[in-house]
């Protein structure tokens, strides 16, 4: 592994397993089925897929709170192994979680205050740096004045100040990796561009690398270095933001970028492009390529029958689709 590589995620499978009854084994459930790739310290990659792609599984995962069926996850050279304790709760500090529901995520009970110790308690800072590591992270994501905000609960706040509260928690032990799940989708259109700014200037200041996942391609180019197209639990795609919003290579992700609404009522007509059909089923996903149900440029007789390899058509532009082999 290079020496700048902070994550590393090898051919990672998570298969969860269906019952019936509570006692007989009816299958498996593919969430993650073949998944690898890699990031680098201070570098912001972006995930994008429909609801059912296995994105936040893979953020799950990688946060040691689902169970791997296969594969390896390597963190600043270190193999993490899923079952042991240890090796949880040293990535969970090294880790931080921004949710994509900030009241959710948030305990009704608890002040900004409590709310912000919890994690310093658990990881046993000393308690005479709780004060200022606290006041620290709350002028980081501008909530200011700091006094004003530590005594409240979060239903005394908006969905913006809410969701920045949810930010200053993920970085109060000084991350590494920040993984944000949607972390603006519950949120009004106004505050959606603040909330990724903040993110990105955060990462900027402590040089972190982030992982965002979203469904929505439009906010990619302000946010990532790397984009990876994710569909029915593999990464089809991946490419730098420029080459995946000007260059398109799987048609699942021309397909995202035509499905991104347009004011002009001129351009309503290129809707009529989105490929039809619903995403396959993952308990018994296609043969071949997983797109190929719904693909335009299917080739017959080897979409349907060969599951495609990782071409490489342009220098860091990969993209599994036998169009391009």
């Amino acid at each position: 592994m290079s020496d700048n590589v902070l994550l590393s995620v090898q051919d990672l499978r998570v298969w969860f397993a269906l019952r019936r009854w509570g006692f007989f084994h009816a299958g498996f459930v593919r969430a993650i089925d073949g998944l690898s790739f890699e990031l680098r310290q201070g570098e912001a990659i972006t995930i994008v897929g429909e609801s059912g792609s296995g994105k936040t599984t893979l953020l799950r995962t990688i946060l040691g709170l689902a169970m791997p069926t296969e594969g390896e996850i390597t963190f600043d050279g270190r193999l993490v192994h899923a079952g042991n304790k240890e090796d949880i709760a040293w990535l969970r500090s090294q880790v931080g979680f921004v949710q994509q529901d900030p009241y959710g995520a948030l305990a009704p009970f608890m002040t900004v205050r409590r709310i912000l110790t919890e994690p310093l308690v658990i990881n046993k800072v000393p308690k005479h740096e709780h004060g200022q590591r606290i006041r620290q992270m709350l002028e980081e994501v501008r909530l200011i004045p700091v006094e004003d905000f530590l005594q409240k609960f979060p239903h005394m706040l908006s969905g913006g100040q809410q969701q920045r509260v949810v930010v200053a928690r993920a970085i109060m032990l000084r991350p590494r990796l920040i993984v944000a799940d949607e972390p603006v989708s519950m949120l009004d259109a106004s505050v959606r561009v603040e909330i990724l700014e903040l993110i990105k200037n955060i990462q900027q200041a402590h040089d972190l690398s982030v992982i965002y996942v979203t469904h929505d391609l439009s906010s990619v180019r302000y946010f990532s270095e790397r984009v990876f197209i994710m569909y029915a639990a593999k990464i089809v795609e991946k490419a730098t933001v420029d080459e995946i919003v000007h260059n398109p290579l799987h048609p699942y992700a021309q397909a995202l970028l035509t499905a991104i609404p347009d004011p002009d009522p001129e351009n309503v007509s290129r809707f009529r492009e989105v490929p039809p059909g619903e995403p396959p089923n993952l308990i018994n996903p296609p043969e071949g390529c997983r797109f190929h149900p719904r693909c335009p440029r299917i080739i017959r007789r080897l979409c349907d029958a060969d599951e495609p390899p990782e071409f490489q058509p342009a220098p860091g532009h990969f993209v599994q689709c036998w169009l391009y082999k």
